[in-house]
């Protein structure tokens, strides 16, 4: 349940590119099984396993296709077959509520998306209980809505996601989403550790999505609670216009998503975020990457984007300033398995030592030289603290010439989980830091007093 309002997660107010929950501002870490991980049984499982590996960031998707077998539809069901869009099947929501209160207990903040596009075209349209064909509510002419879509959800030629008044307002279907939705919050409202994402990726028209987050504050603020809502838009490259919706909008939206930017590979992916870094200077949010794609498991493998992808990206998001980064579930992703494990408990032992809400990552990498694509990155907090992930081993200069004195060095076995100290340097000059050996890599700097 809510604890005080200054209890929720809100971005900080002295680091405004951070989130703050319960009165500590901190890193959000996080990877799980399956995006709609409210439906799982025994979810409770999850939860303790990511917080005992240091994690405290999960996604859930209201999702209800059926992907495991395990999930069950939001509305009731008569006897028929059909569904009753005016009633609900309780279980579906008693799953929901044991979810936000387990992660309430845990301190687990929970990125909730709205829609999914995947559940409304294709196979799971076929069941889906909005299609006219498995309904008592409408008719295919009522509703506008066809029995079948089986394009990709991405030509957006499901008309279920253009309903809201600014493009087809058509008010018969918008009623039973906005229940729907009703229903989301009168659950999540009540609790302080949830932010709202409208969608999974979408490409449909902006104003679906800035009708939606603006349905969703003003249900909160009528509700007397401050929320903070984003939109994730598909497009691989941030830097594409369609992202502008959520980075131009500062009042609606109140951080960003760019989880489509884990599906760029190499020194490009680090880029492109700090591009986006940069382009929200003057009014700083939180960034969030609710789904970091990598997993040999893959299948865009082809392109790079497989385990080694999946772990570089979340240790660049973490050097890069993201405020939230999660593995996204298999097999696209690492989920919460051994390996992701590991590279959570690295990161949280990271973020003990460093101080993260207060550096500036080093977007042009100025302050590193003999550097080679790909191999090293840096962010820093000026005078006090630098920070370097190197992929695999490698050597780099860091430019300490305007910081004299002494700095200690800690090194970072991500792979082998240790520790390793090791002897001073002296700033006021280019030092040379040659990691310790293969693998992934972190060297933290500390000026001495």
């Amino acid at each position: 349940m809510r604890d005080s309002p200054a209890a929720a997660i809100h971005p900080c107010p002295q680091s405004p590119r951070y989130w703050t929950h319960r009165g500590q501002t901190q890193v959000l870490l996080g990877g799980s099984a399956d995006d709609n991980l409210f439906q799982m049984p025994g979810v409770e499982g999850q939860l303790d396993l990511l917080v005992q590996n240091g994690g405290n960031f999960l996604r859930n998707t209201m999702s209800d296709r059926p992907d495991l077998g395990y999930e069950i539809k939001a509305f009731g069901q008569r006897d028929d077959g059909l569904y009753d869009l005016q009633t609900w099947n309780e279980e579906y929501w008693t799953r929901f509520e044991r979810f936000l209160t387990g992660t309430n207990e845990r301190g687990i903040v929970v990125q909730i998306e709205m829609w999914d596009r995947f559940d409304h075209s294709r196979g799971p349209w076929l069941h889906d209980p909005f299609n006219p064909a498995n309904n008592i509510n409408y008719d295919a002419e009522e509703s506008g809505l066809a029995s079948d879509y089986p394009a990709h959800p991405g030509q957006n030629r499901q008309p279920f996601f253009y309903t809201v008044p600014q493009l087809q307002d058509n008010q018969i279907l918008l009623a039973f989403q906005k229940a729907f939705v009703d229903r989301v919050l009168s659950y999540t409202l009540q609790h302080d550790h949830i932010l709202y994402c409208v969608d999974n990726e979408t490409s449909g028209d902006p104003a679906w999505a800035s009708f939606w987050a603006t349905y969703i504050t003003d249900r909160a603020q009528a509700a007397g609670v401050a929320i903070h809502v984003t939109e994730m838009w598909d497009h691989w490259d941030v830097r594409d216009a369609t992202h502008r919706a959520t980075f131009d909008d500062v009042t609606r939206y109140q951080f960003v998503d760019i989880s489509q930017n884990s599906q760029t590979p190499g020194e490009s992916n680090w880029n492109h975020a700090q591009w986006v870094w940069h382009f929200l200077r003057n009014q700083p949010r939180p960034m969030n990457s609710t789904k970091i794609y990598g997993s040999d498991a893959g299948k865009w493998t082809d392109r790079g984007i497989d385990t080694a992808h999946g772990i570089q990206t979340f240790w660049r998001n973490l050097i890069g300033g993201f405020a939230a980064i999660r593995f996204h579930r298999p097999p696209s992703g690492l989920g919460l398995g051994a390996l992701a494990q590991r590279h959570l408990r690295a990161a949280r032992r990271v973020t003990q030592l460093f101080d993260f809400p207060r550096a500036l990552p080093d977007s042009d990498h100025l302050q590193l030289n003999e550097r080679k694509t790909n191999e090293a990155y840096h962010s820093c907090i000026p005078g006090e603290q630098h920070i370097i992930y190197y992929v695999d081993g490698g050597l780099v200069g860091l430019d300490l010439r305007q910081e004299p004195g002494q700095f200690q060095l800690l090194w970072i076995d991500i792979d082998g989980e240790r520790e390793i100290d090791a002897d001073f340097v002296n700033g006021g000059q280019w030092v040379t830091l040659a990691a310790p050996g293969s693998g992934s890599w972190v060297v933290i700097a500390t000026a001495q007093d």
